[in-house]
């Protein structure tokens, strides 16, 4: 049991609304939907600002739980399996990109921790809002790569609005 991490969480109760109030999330939407007119993708953006009493006790991690909310937000259920979540976990200093399999078999793993730590650098700094759109709009760049929009007109298949959990 990890008592720093446990009282961290603690007391990063409410941190997403801080970080992240609705004035960012509606800029933050906007990025979402500007990349999103560019690509066949399909991009969430997920705001935690600390885990469970019992996922801390479980020992639950960054990456299990962003897991769980990519399956929870149905990321994984595009048409063209080309759903990505951006994850931040603020307690933890957490950012985890999970992608669906259509782009994570065309997509390397270094290319997503490259958006992760330019990400926590603009956190690190306190620029909640232009570093999520910066991430959003590096996320849009790679899908735009490589699921360019092909000028047809693409389903909305996930709400472009960011979700405080």
């Amino acid at each position: 049991m990890d008592i720093a991490r446990i009282a961290t969480h603690l007391f990063s109760e409410g941190s997403a609304r801080r970080c992240f109030p609705n004035s960012v999330l509606d800029t933050i939407q906007k990025a979402v939907e500007a990349g999103e007119a560019r690509h066949r993708g399909q991009v969430c953006f997920a705001i935690e600002g600390a885990l469970s009493f019992g996922e801390l006790l479980r020992g639950r991690s960054a990456r299990a739980r962003a897991s769980e909310v990519f399956a929870r937000l149905h990321v994984w259920d595009t048409e063209h399996n080309s759903g990505v979540l951006i994850y931040v976990l603020i307690a933890d200093h957490a950012i985890e990109i999970v992608a669906d399999r259509g782009i994570a078999a065309r997509v390397a793993e270094s290319e997503w921790q490259d958006v992760c730590a330019q990400l926590r650098e603009r956190f690190r700094a306190g620029d909640f809002e232009s570093g999520a759109v910066a991430a959003v709009e590096a996320v849009s760049e790679i899908l735009a790569r490589h699921f360019p929009a092909d000028g047809e007109p693409v389903a909305n298949e996930l709400p472009d609005r960011p979700v405080r959990l």
